[in-house]
């Protein structure tokens, strides 16, 4: 099954009435089933918010795009955490001290120079460490 078939899938479950929309209550209800709480508040601002025509109703093209936006949340959560993981403490970057430290934990052993090369191919502002900016780069090349 593909992404779309996926996609469609979820629709037509979440669809209760098959309108071919997902209304407010309906995602609220769906939320629901997952464990979360979702307020009919929210649930319509949501709705609203990711309405692309203006009807307060979801179409699949827009599950899709809310989808896809979670998605990308949860990667650049996942980036972020993993980023400070890899980080300099104190001043939010990665060093080639703190890239050794943490191959280390991880049962990689490298030295300064081979950190400070490794850092060097993403370091795009030549200073010697990486950014968040810098790190996401290279995540995801």
């Amino acid at each position: 099954m593909d992404k779309q078939q996926q996609y469609e899938r979820v629709f037509g479950y979440l669809d209760k009435n098959g309108d071919g929309k997902i209304s407010a209550p309906e995602l609220q209800i769906c939320i629901g089933k997952i464990g979360e709480e979702l307020s009919t508040e929210e649930a319509e601002m949501v709705a609203e918010l990711m309405d692309s025509d203006g009807d307060g109703l979801l179409s699949m093209e827009d599950l899709v795009k809310v989808v896809e936006a979670a998605n990308e949340e949860e990667k650049m959560n996942d980036l972020k955490m993993t980023f400070k993981m890899y980080g300099d403490d104190h001043d939010c970057i990665i060093t080639p001290k703190s890239l050794k430290r943490m191959l280390s934990r991880l049962g990689e052993s490298r030295s300064i120079d081979e950190c400070e090369s490794m850092i060097a191919k993403f370091d795009l502002d030549g200073n010697g460490v990486l950014d968040f900016h810098e790190f996401k780069d290279m995540m995801m090349s």
